[in-house]
């Protein structure tokens, strides 16, 4: 018999398996030893209240043999020899998902990936971080997985009418992802895991005979009666589909100008700016978890804040616990941070995005910027983190103040320790930051810290400026064929057109796009 039971533990009982065992004998008026296994179905954990709860959700198996969680199987066909060919530009998590549902359908993918594999990009990384050098095609944001690579990996996402989340964590899984993201509340697979998950995903591609290109920066749109008959690329080679989806992300500043100067309608979006507050991990965890010390069997503690100040929203962004800041930039003299967690999440310092939503209107009184462009935004992003960049002093190095000399415009005399690999020095934020971004970041901060005890600290860093919280840019497409409106074989897809935020998003875009190209005669 299997039965399903709900249990509310505390930490050291959640991750002792003899007494879930016990536990559930009890819940269910048996032995101990008549119950064979459980498997967990659900799992999240309550520090709301002084007593910290984990919830679990489990099948328990009595009088009848344990078998372990069915995966879910994908069929995923030889297409070497396939009459259709779709041209997918970029292979971060839309791109990569958009290949295999092809596949399953039985359509040859063609990944076109502006950077490098895996292996060569982390050499990059290492150049930006030691010495302050940037590879414009090879980065944070651009390479094999695409930014969604080095985000993080956190799982969890809203968008439930999007596509199908369980499916996405499964694929995750069949790649080498560990079974519990499809049970915990908020799933996260870790930095350091990703690299090895994307190079999965991307040998199943080429098995199946699909074709994986490296370096390949799309340059140009070759269009023909209302389609696009092929895309030509920086190193002098064209490739030509019968469909395109374009999944470049939201920092392919070059995709937005290119389209804009073919007169490919596009449109300005409003998108999010602020900063990244580092604080020590230890500070979060006494906090969240009402302790000295965290206990051994509680997760590294996370928060989620928000606060309307003056009726426009301050909230925190991407908050990783246990994690780094990382230089997210694309462009020399641009710079933009971004922060990311191993999957033990065990370094010392928790940062988070702190950003402000910025609205058409914001962009308007700016006289910088000519708001009649659908470049607006785009532009008023790059303006700031030109700002910053200036502000560091060159090589990425990042301006920051301590949280509490941020919110009263002093100068830090000196800086916190700090994760920022390429360094950080210490700069009056207020001129970096536009008026309106700052002023609500420093009353939000003073109000963070009423909500929750010891937050508002001079022990937290302020770094300037995470800026690439989603698209500025929206490519528009039709609500029905998902087509673009000027190109009837355009897909614009996932977080670079404005339509996901997130891994998970961005993949159930990426294989809705490709289940509409499967349905339609192309």
């Amino acid at each position: 018999m299997q039965q399903k039971i709900s249990l509310k533990l505390l930490p050291n009982q959640a991750a002792d398996h003899a007494t879930i065992i016990s536990l559930l004998a009890e819940a269910t008026g048996t032995q101990p030893g008549t119950v064979t296994g459980y498997q967990i179905e659900k799992k999240s954990l309550d520090a709301r209240g002084k007593i910290i709860w984990v919830n679990l959700i489990v099948t328990a198996f009595i009088n009848e043999p344990f078998h372990n969680r069915s995966l879910q199987l994908f069929d995923f066909k030889d297409v070497r020899l396939a009459q259709k060919k779709v041209v997918i530009i970029g292979a971060g998590p839309a791109g990569l998902f958009a290949a295999l549902q092809l596949i399953e359908a039985g359509i040859k993918p063609v990944l076109l990936e502006r950077g490098k594999d895996v292996r060569a990009r982390r050499r990059d990384l290492a150049t930006l971080n030691k010495e302050g050098i940037i590879n414009p095609d090879s980065n944070y944001c651009f390479g094999e997985g695409g930014a969604g690579t080095y985000s993080d990996g956190k799982l969890y996402t809203r968008s439930n009418k999007r596509g199908n989340i369980d499916r996405i964590l499964h694929l995750f899984v069949h790649f080498g992802a560990e079974e519990k993201i499809l049970y915990e509340a908020h799933p996260h697979i870790g930095t350091n895991k990703l690299p090895a998950i994307i190079t999965a995903m991307r040998r199943q591609i080429e098995d199946c005979g699909g074709d994986f290109l490296f370096e390949k920066k799309v340059t140009d749109f070759i269009i023909s009666d209302g389609k696009i008959t092929a895309v030509n690329t920086a190193d002098g080679h064209s490739f030509e589909g019968d469909a395109f989806i374009l999944a470049t992300g939201h920092s392919a500043h070059d995709i937005f100008e290119l389209l804009h100067d073919k007169k490919i309608l596009i449109a300005a979006k409003p998108f999010a700016l602020g900063v990244r507050i580092e604080h020590p991990q230890s500070l979060i965890d006494a906090t969240q978890y009402h302790c000295v010390v965290r206990g051994e069997f509680l997760p590294p503690a996370s928060y989620s804040l928000v606060q309307q100040v003056n009726g426009r929203g301050v909230f925190s962004f991407c908050m990783c616990p246990g994690g780094i800041i990382a230089p997210a930039a694309t462009s020399p003299g641009q710079l933009v941070v971004n922060g990311w967690s191993p999957s033990k999440r065990n370094n010392p310092y928790a940062n988070s995005g702190m950003v402000v939503q910025v609205e058409l209107e914001d962009v308007a009184k700016n006289k910088i910027i000519n708001t009649r462009s659908e470049l607006a935004m785009l532009q008023f992003q790059q303006h700031t983190e030109e700002k910053a960049f200036a502000a560091g002093g060159g090589k990425f190095v990042a301006p920051a103040q301590r949280m509490v000399d941020f919110s009263k415009k002093k100068l830090s005399a000196n800086l916190p320790t700090c994760s920022y690999q390429p360094g950080v020095k210490a700069a009056p934020l207020n001129e970096v930051l536009p008026e309106f971004i700052y002023d609500a970041l420093a009353k939000g901060f003073v109000a963070f810290g009423k909500k929750m005890k010891g937050y508002f600290t001079n022990e937290a860093i302020v770094v300037a400026t995470e800026s690439r919280t989603s698209s500025p840019v929206r490519i528009p497409r039709n609500a029905d064929k998902l087509t673009h409106p000027q190109l009837n074989n355009l897909y614009p897809c996932a977080e670079g057109a404005g339509y996901a935020g997130g891994i998970v998003s961005a993949a159930m875009d990426g294989e809705r796009i490709a289940r509409q190209i499967a349905s339609v005669n192309i």
